[in-house]
């Protein structure tokens, strides 16, 4: 066995692999970006790399990636670990979920954490046979990252994209994959790998709040398309009103098309979300549900109130409607939240913490995006 330099080549999805003593530090926003604006949800979120893998080609018949994780424990609400997914031609063929890492172990009631370190984590694959394959190791999109090291018996080439179109996706905890039980089943995953196309995954837990240095950074990045799913986390925070968001919006489209006069630009309203279709924000954790098997969201504003412009996903789906109405550019598209996920679906696919779809629910929402947005129908696992 010997090392592989990580390289971007080789590590995708990512704007930058920072070294730090142990290994490199996954981010998925420039340097310039967190040193701009370190808020700890952002830098918290921006670190876990979601939708990143390591993309090569090789014929070894044995591989082993080292790497260090830091995540949020919440007391009293045990949350499943992040998992490394293997891909080979396609195919995949291994979840290895994490073992030690560092955990931020978190009271909900009092806020109070303290800090319990552990161990490194190990993922290591035997028998590939000594043909040459296509691999892809997806890294945890709910575990900040460090890689520490690559291993192989074999010579390690970069994967190389064959022509697939760039996709630079930005989104909220949704986007992000909460709740799915691993890497390759977030939705944007499931459309990319439907789609055929290379994504880099911009779903920000907390953090999809059209703030200006994210449209630099997509105005900045390679893309073939690009999606913009807004809404959620608008209202969760209440950080708009109608007046100050519908401007918001276009100065977000403005700086995108800097750099993509003429990409095209998908901008995705909210999914179905029950607790905020008509009641604003903030949101906050339901006190009721803390201590039990399944922590819930609520939403903390006034049923109706709409005011003063209170943003509810109702009014949100209105403002992003005619935001687009208003430009003339035959690229941008509305797509409607509510037919990736809708009233009907939320029946037969409940958000189990009232918030956040589940695994099932997010291949749903991925083969919908793949086939009304990307133009392809999901491929069979």
């Amino acid at each position: 066995m010997h090392s592989v330099p990580l390289t971007l080549d080789l590590v995708r999805g990512l704007a930058e692999l920072e070294p730090t003593p142990r290994g490199l530090r996954t981010h998925r926003l420039p340097a310039w970006a967190r040193a701009q604006f370190p808020d700890p949800q952002l830098l918290a979120m921006e670190h876990q790399p979601s939708g990143v893998r390591v993309a090569l080609r090789t014929r070894s018949q044995q591989l082993e990636l080292e790497l260090h994780s830091t995540r949020v424990a919440f007391r009293g609400a045990e949350r499943p670990r992040g998992r490394v997914d293997m891909v080979i031609d396609g195919e995949l063929v291994l979840s290895d979920p994490l073992t030690g890492g560092d955990a931020h172990d978190v009271d909900l009631a009092t806020g109070e954490s303290a800090l319990q370190p552990g161990p490194t984590h190990r993922a290591v694959v035997s028998d590939l046979g000594p043909e040459e394959k296509e691999i892809e190791l997806w890294l945890p999109h709910n575990e900040g990252i460090e890689l520490v090291a690559l291993r192989a018996d074999g010579p390690v080439m970069p994967l190389e994209p064959d022509g697939q179109p760039g996709w630079v996706h930005y989104g909220s905890s949704i986007s992000q994959g909460s709740n799915a039980a691993a890497p390759t089943q977030i939705w944007p995953v499931i459309a990319s790998r439907a789609a055929g196309v290379q994504l880099r995954n911009l779903g920000l837990g907390g953090s999809a709040l059209v703030d200006p240095f994210v449209a630099r950074t997509i105005r900045d990045a390679p893309a073939d398309v690009i999606s913009l799913k807004l809404g959620i986390n608008i209202v969760n925070l209440d950080g708009f009103r109608r007046r100050t968001l519908v401007p918001a919006v276009h100065g977000f489209l403005d700086t995108i098309r800097e750099g993509h006069p003429h990409t095209p630009i998908h901008l995705v309203s909210p999914l179905f979300c029950g607790i905020h279709e008509h009641t604003p924000g903030p949101g906050t954790v339901d006190p009721a549900s803390i201590g039990t098997d399944q922590v819930r969201f609520a939403a903390s504003g006034t049923e109706g109130d709409t005011e003063l412009g209170r943003l509810t996903l109702t009014v949100i789906r209105e403002a992003l409607d005619e935001v687009v109405g208003r430009r003339n550019d035959e690229s941008l598209h509305l797509v409607d939240g509510l037919a990736l996920y809708g009233e009907a679906d939320a029946v037969e696919h409940p958000l189990p913490d009232a918030l956040h779809p589940d695994t099932a629910t997010h291949r749903l929402i991925g083969e919908r995006f793949a086939a009304q947005v990307l133009g392809a129908g999901a491929r069979a696992e």
